[in-house]
């Protein structure tokens, strides 16, 4: 146990979170079991540093363990659980807890067996908690971590405090709240670097960061998704294949026939390894208002900007690349769907949106909210898009 202590010392003394992300404050932290989330690479292991430096700091009854830890090949968690508790403990935060067979029986019993610890653990984002883990289903809080926001990598390239917005705030005064951000930063100056690096945290890291993503999205396919969904592992190459068609035929509707052909297997394996492509945050599958999976999308997007720049051999569309930014601001909080023949999309089933291009001629119709690339402050219905990169 004092090895863990040690390391968890460590782990705090030199954790310095470059950004304190917004979800910190939307946790309920009176809850007794709670998940959180997210794709690799956002920063999940950071942000449960981050939440024992700021609320515990060298108080030793929180604890940080890692299920990479080979301590967990011998040892269970209830076990390890018990020791802790019975020594203080109060908060225990485990990482990657998917790395142990049976964490979701062995947490249902240490819920129940030590009603007065608590904890925290980050999954994967292609773990389904209540849908997949019914021993959990009705006592867990879940929640999602994402990649930075555009407002989020602004704040942390210049030093600002910038607040995020709602989608109505931003649609009802979106001229003045432009006006205050460009009282003080230029957004334009730092747009295209957020869509070419800016998501994931490890783009501080002094390494190329292309062939970082690179291995950060190989270890999605090879551990989230084939760990996870138990996939053996001769058909890793299927479906790396499949995103790669994926990628480089653009945002359009995938024609499932030839995929399976390309990538020798059947029609409903190839919608299968879609829908676990986008659990895994690699893709986007976009439907016409009132459908959804197992139907065929009509659109498939990456999901963020950041991953085109990393896939495409060529240089990318820059109206793809515009669409792909406006889909994933949007995603956390609300549900985009296939536009009609004015508009790029549907949000909320309700407001159609075009995402418009520099130079882009705008007829326009007052019933369609216009998202237009390189403007600084918008008028009326027509919004600036890197303004939508404050929605969280």
């Amino acid at each position: 146990m004092e090895a863990f202590y040690r390391t968890h010392a460590y782990l705090v003394e030199h954790n310095n979170a470059p950004v304190r992300r917004d979800l910190m404050d939307e946790i309920d932290w009176n809850d007794r079991l709670i998940g959180i989330k997210g794709t690799r690479g956002v920063g999940k292991t950071t942000f449960l540093l981050q939440y024992a430096k700021e609320k515990f700091g060298t108080d030793r009854s929180c604890l940080f363990i890692n299920m990479n830890n080979f301590y967990f090949a011998g040892h269970s968690i209830i076990e390890f659980a018990d020791e802790f508790q019975s020594k203080g403990g109060k908060v225990l935060l485990i990482d990657q807890v998917f790395k142990y067979d049976g964490w979701s029986e062995e947490l249902r019993i240490c819920y129940e067996r030590f009603p007065n610890l608590k904890i925290v653990f980050t999954g994967s984002s292609v773990m389904r908690l209540k849908e997949e883990n019914l021993e959990l289903g009705n006592i867990v809080k879940s929640y999602n971590l994402r990649g930075f926001s555009f407002r989020e990598f602004l704040n942390l390239q210049t030093g600002m405090r910038f607040r995020s917005y709602t989608l109505e705030e931003i649609l009802n005064n979106h001229e003045q709240i432009a006006k205050g951000i460009l009282s003080k930063v230029k957004p334009l100056d730092y747009f295209q670097d957020y869509l070419h690096h800016g998501f994931y945290p490890f783009f501080l890291e002094k390494r190329n960061f292309s062939e970082n993503l690179l291995k950060t999205m190989n270890m999605m396919i090879e551990v989230d998704i084939l760990l996870i969904k138990q996939i053996e592992l001769k058909y890793l190459p299927k479906i790396k294949k499949l995103l790669y068609l994926l990628a480089v035929e653009g945002p359009q509707a995938p024609n499932v026939s030839q995929l399976a052909n390309d990538i020798q297997t059947s029609r409903a394996t190839v919608m299968n390894y879609i829908k676990y492509l986008a659990d895994a945050r690699l893709i986007n599958m976009i439907y016409p208002k009132g459908e959804g999976f197992p139907k065929k999308p009509s659109k498939i997007m990456m999901h963020n900007t950041n991953l085109m720049y990393s896939i495409y051999p060529l240089k990318v569309d820059e109206q793809d690349v515009l669409d792909t930014f406006f889909l994933n601001t949007m995603y956390k909080d609300h549900t985009l769907n296939k536009g009609d023949k004015n508009s790029s999309f549907l949000v909320d089933n309700s407001m159609p949106f075009k995402i418009c291009c520099e130079g882009h001629k705008i007829k326009n119709n007052p019933d369609v909210t216009y998202a237009i690339h390189k403007t600084e402050i918008g008028r009326n219905n027509q919004v600036p898009l890197w303004l939508f990169g404050f929605l969280y």
